[in-house]
């Protein structure tokens, strides 16, 4: 019999001690799969074994390849044993299993060539990711169906994101979504301001969850309104509409720059027929969702109805550990590159504004050295920086600081200012909160009015006017404006 005649041959190989031939290791593998498809499910088994591959099996070591680092550490930290058993129930000469990244491996050529027969590795017949000659990676799903769909950088992974007391929180949030996506923090809403490390974090999502075979689409706001415009005038819409509410995550950058109202109604209509469907949304914009005065009120609510959280200014520590590893790799390529801790140190303490600037300094001290070939110290440090610490962008202040900051001043609270009271002792410090909404953010007349208790346009231009009056004539207000203006730009 044929199953009897395959146990024979297992028995023979454990018995030898000897390597499995290449069509031993397929059937071993298959009957592995096989094994842990009926224990965890179709659902668990595609998202996280789909895409692995079994390599060889040497001295009693299962070798398997494994498409991400992401994935590698989650199948380390909660399936290692269990693939071990089954190994260990077709094959009791396997002793152990290794893990290996794909792009790790030396022979990189079979990992990255086109699925051959081996496609049994994914169970739907196409990988997660499409490999492109340009070395970034795009999702398949949006090449392969007609989707727009902007390239991953491949250097935008939860591995090279650096962690501090700034984006702590919000990394943990990308982290939970790219295990579990469609579950609770649904959409996910990254806003930070310039270089701070949003659109990072959430290429990193969409690696991880690509990495499970799942279909991601990721578009910069630019790219979902080009595709759609381009979808209306081939006639194709419907089909456009359709094959983007198929994928499992949709990842949006940059959706402050989402404009038009058709654009904005079929990108309302998109995130409601994915929650709807459980599909995870991961959003990554400039400012928080109640602060995009362009977007449609009804965009603006669905992108607050989920977890939004915020990337503040990297701390000094984050920094420092930036520029490090932006000195080592430099000193690579230039192993006459030279850089003392102190320098560094400098370095981190005076660019303050985003990690782009943190780039830039490298940059500005690497031609520094090569170019004039003088050693680098602390003057000579400042000297090549010296436009990026001036083109230091100011503090951004928000409007919820500037009422509570007015409310503890005056003695009064958050709530009053924002209430219909019109009381003397309540109206002036509102007043004042709104001229220095006014003179100290971006934020327009109408936006400042929604934010104060919903009023009107009219209602600020007043207030600011008022103020602006009582300024030339009452010193004591203007030393009071003064002293609030010096502490919310601090």
């Amino acid at each position: 019999m044929p199953s009897e005649a395959s146990d024979i041959a297992s028995r023979t190989l454990q018995s030898e001690n000897a390597a499995p031939a290449s069509s031993e290791i397929a059937t071993i593998w298959s009957r592995v799969r096989r094994r842990l498809r009926a224990e965890l499910g179709d659902d668990v088994f595609t998202s996280w074994f789909a895409r692995i591959e079994l390599m060889s099996i040497n001295d009693g070591v299962a070798q398997l390849s494994i498409p991400t680092k992401f994935l590698k550490s989650w199948i380390q930290a909660h399936y290692a044993d269990r693939i071990l058993a089954r190994f260990r129930d077709e094959n009791g000469g396997v002793q152990q299993i290794a893990l290996h990244v794909r792009s790790a491996i030396a022979s990189r050529s079979r990992a990255c060539d086109a699925p051959r027969a081996a496609t049994v590795i994914d169970l739907r017949g196409h990988p997660a990711i499409a490999a492109r000659s340009d070395g970034a990676t795009a999702p398949a799903q949006g090449e392969s169906s007609g989707l727009p769909a902007n390239p991953l950088d491949k250097k935008m992974t939860f591995d090279t994101f650096f962690i501090g007391k700034s984006n702590a929180f919000a990394r943990a949030a990308a982290e939970k979504v790219a295990m579990s996506p469609g579950g609770a923090y649904n959409p996910l809403y990254v806003h930070a301001g310039v270089g701070l490390g949003k659109s990072h974090l959430i290429q990193a999502v969409a690696h991880a969850v690509a990495s499970q075979g799942k279909r991601v689409v990721y578009l910069t706001a630019d790219g979902f309104m080009y595709g759609f415009v381009a979808a209306l005038k081939t006639h194709n819409a419907l089909a456009f509409k359709d094959k983007l509410r198929g994928i499992d995550l949709l990842v949006i950058d940059d959706v402050q720059f989402l404009q038009g109202k058709s654009v904005q109604h079929e990108f309302c209509a998109t995130l409601n027929a994915l929650l709807d469907a459980g599909k995870q949304i991961v959003i990554a914009a400039d400012r928080a969702p109640s602060d995009l005065e362009n977007l449609d009120e009804r965009v603006r609510s669905r992108l607050g109805g989920g977890l939004a959280v915020e990337m503040e200014l990297h701390c000094e520590d984050l920094r420092l550990r930036i520029l490090e590893s932006r000195f080592a790799a430099a000193k690579v390529a230039h192993p006459s590159f030279d850089v003392s801790p102190q320098v560094i140190q400098h370095l981190a303490r005076k660019v303050t504004a985003n990690g782009r600037d943190l780039e830039g300094a490298v940059n500005r001290l690497l031609a520094h050295a090569t170019l004039t070939g003088v050693a680098l110290t602390l003057e000579t440090a400042d000297v090549a920086i010296r436009d990026l610490v001036r083109a230091r962008e100011p503090k951004k202040v928000k409007i919820e600081d500037i009422q509570k900051l007015v409310a503890t001043h005056f003695n009064v609270s958050r709530a009053d200012i924002l209430s219909s009271r019109r009381t003397a002792n309540v109206v002036r410090p509102r007043q004042i909160a709104m001229y220095l909404a006014k003179t100290l953010t971006l934020r327009s007349l109408p936006e400042i009015g929604r934010r104060f208790g919903g009023r009107d346009h009219t209602t600020v231009l007043h207030a600011v006017r008022k103020v602006d009056d009582l300024l030339n004539r009452d010193e004591s207000l203007r030393e009071d404006i003064d002293l609030l203006r010096r502490m919310l730009l601090d």
